[in-house]
């Protein structure tokens, strides 16, 4: 699946080749991020061709899925570290940082700058350019950020290198993402105000899905607001602008700097904040921001961490999971459907079809919030009544075997006592005894989610199981087969027969 190669002053070395049985590394992860330097960590044995091959900060790294035809890591290598078990097997491990790093090599200068921000990544990437080798040269590709003026004054650092210099200066301020993109050998820096597709591709319990974890952080939520509006001049001229008072709402709202929300109160208890809207110089006003902020304030941030199968690989699915894609994710008992943006991810070249993805932080409102949870509560109590519903019949389901263990019964009885009148009424019990079976397992409800041949709300080895234990805790099938060979060779005999055959023995006349 995957090709890894060292380069070396423009010779190439296969450390990882894509045949299954072919030369492998020990271990090898990748990790991508948005706006962060990729990163790629591995190790391999002395026999490995690339053993003392390795040189720190001059050695380049390649990872090239064969099944695409793209890169899925290029960078170089760091700073090795080298070991010895206690068997005497010797090994080599290497940390190694993607080409967006190169941008750490180079300083910036103190200069004044003004314009647009195509405009300030252009002048820091050619003073780059100016610095570097050509293999850590950029050019400045696609560039869709803008800032409301499309005018931007400030001054760089020569304190700062250049990756430090375009996060503080552009994505920090005005957000964004960066993305290195390769044409025809030329290596562009796009900076877009958010990369990647929107995909079909479906991320689905009893599918591809693994595992899942949500983590919700409603540390930031404010339950009792104080607003503050524009500041209030001091009469006192030695005052500085950090010593001025700020409008507040006291005059308007029963002498109370601060207003609540009783459903944010009943739900995270009193958690006190402040905003301050500098515009605002109307007590009024600032009343009617404030109450307007409760209504519109995220209440959780909610992260996913979850691990899925990668069947794009193997050709199931026609999307592969790339960061900046979005893809639905569905998993229904923790009431997750929506739409979700892969910001990490990590991928390990030994098991490809195994992917750990990072969802982007989500901010909730308490509506969405409380949806959520209500949903989940939700979820749980139609678990919990299918399993009462199952019980009851798995309950009817014993009644009626015990009516035909009694009617096989009376017809043992019948045989042994030669009762022929009484064995035809016990075969008739039986029937009827069988009758009733049939209709209580056709009555067994039909869940569209799981089958026993089909992975749904519970696996479809998991409602095997439950499916044997129900019989196996009642049945003996040995005895049940013998007593069905039994009620097929009565239902065979023709009774006429049978009586005359028994007046026969019996020297008597019917």
């Amino acid at each position: 699946m995957y090709k890894v190669t060292i380069v070396n002053d423009g010779i190439e070395t296969i450390i990882h080749g894509a045949n299954v049985n072919g030369l492998k590394l020990a271990t090898g992860i990748v990790k991508k991020e948005i706006n962060a330097i990729d990163s790629f960590n591995f190790s391999f044995y002395m026999g490995n061709p690339g053993y003392g091959k390795i040189k720190p900060l001059k050695t380049l790294i390649r990872i090239l899925n064969m099944k695409t035809g793209k890169y899925e890591f290029e960078g170089r290598v760091l700073g090795p570290s080298e070991s010895m078990d206690d068997s005497g097997l010797h090994s080599a491990a290497y940390d190694c940082e993607g080409e967006l790093g190169y941008l750490h090599d180079s300083m910036q200068r103190h200069l004044k700058f003004r314009g647009s921000p195509e405009d300030l990544l252009k002048t820091i990437i050619e003073y780059h350019n100016l610095q570097v080798e050509t293999y850590k040269q950029f050019q400045v590709g696609q560039v869709t950020v803008t800032d409301p003026n499309n005018y931007m004054y400030l001054y760089l650092s020569a304190e700062k290198d250049t990756f430090d210099t375009i996060k503080e200066n552009l994505i920090d301020k005005l957000g964004g993402e960066l993305q290195i993109r390769k044409e025809n050998g030329v290596r562009f820096l796009d900076y877009l105000v958010s990369i990647g597709e929107e995909k079909s591709t479906e991320i689905r319990i009893a599918k591809n899905l693994i595992s899942i974890s949500r983590d919700i952080d409603p540390t930031q939520i404010i339950t009792r607001l104080t607003p503050l509006g524009a500041r209030i001049e001091s009469e006192n001229k030695s005052d500085t602008d950090a010593s001025e008072a700020r409008l507040t709402i006291e005059s308007v709202n029963n002498g109370k700097p601060y207003i609540d929300s009783p459903a944010l109160i009943a739900e995270f208890g009193i958690q006190g904040g402040s905003v301050t809207w500098d515009d605002v110089t109307q007590a009024s006003n600032l009343l009617s921001k404030g109450k307007a902020f409760f209504s519109t304030q995220t209440t959780a941030l909610i992260q996913y961490q979850l691990s899925a199968l990668d069947l794009f690989l193997i050709g199931l699915d026609i999307d592969q999971f790339d960061v900046g894609n979005s893809y639905p994710v569905i998993n229904p008992i923790m009431a997750i459907n929506e739409r979700l943006r892969v910001v990490g991810k990590q991928l390990d070249i030994n098991n490809p079809h195994n992917a750990a993805l990072t969802i982007g932080d989500k901010f909730k409102t308490l509506n969405e919030y409380q949806s959520e949870m209500n949903a989940s509560a939700k979820r749980i109590t139609e678990l919990q009544i299918t399993v009462n519903r199952q019980m009851q019949t798995i309950g009817s389901l014993k009644t009626e075997l015990e009516s035909v263990n009694a009617a096989v019964t009376s017809v043992q009885q019948s045989i042994s006592e030669s009762d022929i009148p009484g064995l035809q009424q016990a075969v008739n019990d039986l029937q009827s005894a069988v009758n009733d079976l049939n209709q209580t397992v056709d009555g067994i409800p039909t869940y569209n989610l799981a089958t026993s041949t089909a992975d749904g709300l519970m696996s479809k080895d998991d409602k095997g199981k439950l499916d044997l234990i129900t019989v196996l805790s009642t049945i003996d099938l040995d005895a049940l087969k013998a007593k069905l060979d039994l009620i097929t060779v009565i239902k065979a005999v023709d009774l006429d027969d049978l009586v005359n055959r028994v007046v026969a023995l019996e020297g008597g006349t019917a």
